[in-house]
């Protein structure tokens, strides 16, 4: 961690503009005294991509660009240069890569693209953490020099926001991403900067998302932001987007285990745009997926606690119902609220519900009402967490809703980048056993 004052740069950049992100970063690698070396990992937010529908959920490649020639005029060679991610859960990251444009730029600048999960990797545990003990960490995460966070700026429908503390979410194998993904989500985070403490962070916050962060909706908000700090980073723009830093809670739990201020007058800020200028664009901003129930549609939502501990499961199964009905809503504008009636249960709910001639989906292996339950018909869709191929192929239908997965386009890139990925991981095992 930094001692120094934490230093946060907030630069006007109105558009996707490669030349003027290349002198954005390098203007602010100077003024933070950053000088990156060795092998150099760039962590960018890749989570969703959809070429037709979803283009504010991932950093944009055109920041990426801009800091990849940065980083070359400061002597480092392409060769050295690796861009990581793992991508949403139950998705082979390479469709993502290739729908949001990341395949062709790596190829085209001259750099590796590497899915964390196609990557060789070791165990490593977990010294400080309260939720995940220890993870698969990829080779090319453990070999990395320096560590540059390409973070989108988006409102999160479990964590309020995700800049950079949650783009670490984004280092797990998918065979570790769902573990304490569920009432311990913000504790998870806090344990993954044990790993992922980045060098610097460079924001793309031209255009913020907003909705479901995974397939968001758009706002204009004409920065890049580049910090020495991950708190830091995260605190100037969860008030960039309305929250007190304090009130974000991963940030409050990131602070109390000392990793770092997240008070904004500990900090050094700068640039040629105000803080207070961002929070009146995002000001009145709602977000409804945070909340499900602020949802337009006649789909009512029964939201209960996780067994054991009792504590509200914000993080699980009603995470993917929220990103299963967001991506639809986002697909084709209007259906959630044109849904069938009916009835959506996660976690152990203790009151009554009651949807005479509806539908009843219960959601996860855990999911109970312990009240009364009455409706035409009741459906439970198992998993904990549920999984998103189990979400897209059975929640849809109970309620009239078109199913992603009926987009032809995207199940046959599916289906292909789902078999590489399937190919290049038993080439992984096989040379892993004759090494």
């Amino acid at each position: 961690m930094n001692e120094k004052k934490p230093k946060v740069i907030i630069r006007k950049c109105e558009r996707y503009d490669t030349d003027a992100v290349e002198r954005i970063v390098r203007e602010c690698f100077a003024d933070l005294a950053f000088t990156p070396c060795g092998n150099v990992l760039i962590k960018p937010n890749i989570v969703t991509a959809n070429r037709h529908y979803i283009h504010h959920s991932y950093t944009h490649p055109a920041v990426v660009g801009g800091l990849i020639r940065v980083l070359k005029h400061n002597g480092i060679d392409g060769k050295r240069i690796t861009i990581g991610e793992s991508s949403g859960y139950g998705i082979p990251p390479g469709l993502f890569m290739y729908e949001s444009g990341y395949a062709a730029l790596a190829k085209r600048m001259g750099v590796k693209i590497v899915d964390f999960n196609e990557d060789d990797s070791e165990w490593v545990d977990l010294k400080r953490s309260r939720a995940h003990p220890g993870f698969n960490v990829a080779k090319s995460i453990m070999r990395a020099d320096t560590k540059i966070w390409a973070t989108k700026l988006k409102y999160h429908i479990c964590c309020q926001v995700t800049n950079a503390l949650k783009l670490n979410i984004g280092l797990l194998q998918h065979r570790d991403r769902m573990k304490f993904h569920d009432d311990r989500l913000n504790e998870k985070i806090v344990d993954m900067l044990e790993i992922g403490y980045p060098d610097v962070v460079v924001t793309d916050a031209i255009v913020i998302g907003h909705g479901y962060e995974s397939a968001p909706r758009g706002i204009d908000l004409g920065v890049v932001m580049v910090a020495d700090d991950p708190l830091a980073a995260d605190a100037v723009a969860a008030f960039a987007l309305g929250y007190e830093p304090a009130d974000v809670v991963h940030l409050r739990i990131a602070a109390e285990r000392g990793y770092g201020s997240i008070n904004l007058d500990d900090f050094d800020i700068s640039g040629d745009t105000a803080l207070d200028e961002l929070r009146d664009i995002t000001r009145g901003v709602e977000s409804e997926y945070q909340d499900i129930h602020k949802v337009k549609t006649p789909i009512k939502f029964y939201c209960g606690y996780s067994p054991g501990r009792k504590e509200f499961c914000y993080g699980g199964c009603l995470a993917a119902v929220k990103g299963c009905l967001g991506t639809i809503d986002k697909r084709r504008p209007g259906s959630v609220a044109a849904a069938r009636p009916g009835a959506i249960v996660t976690g152990i709910n203790d009151c009554d519900v009651i949807h005479p001639g509806q539908t009843v989906v219960l959601v996860g292996d855990c999911t109970k009402v312990t009240g009364r339950l009455e409706a035409a018909k009741v459906k439970r869709l198992k998993g904990c967490p549920i999984g998103t191929s189990q979400l897209i192929f059975g929640l849809p239908g109970s309620f009239g809703l078109p199913s992603p997965a009926s987009d032809a386009d995207a199940a046959v890139k599916f289906v292909y980048f789902t078999l590489r990925s399937f190919f290049r991981r038993i080439t992984l095992k096989i040379r892993s056993i004759f090494s």
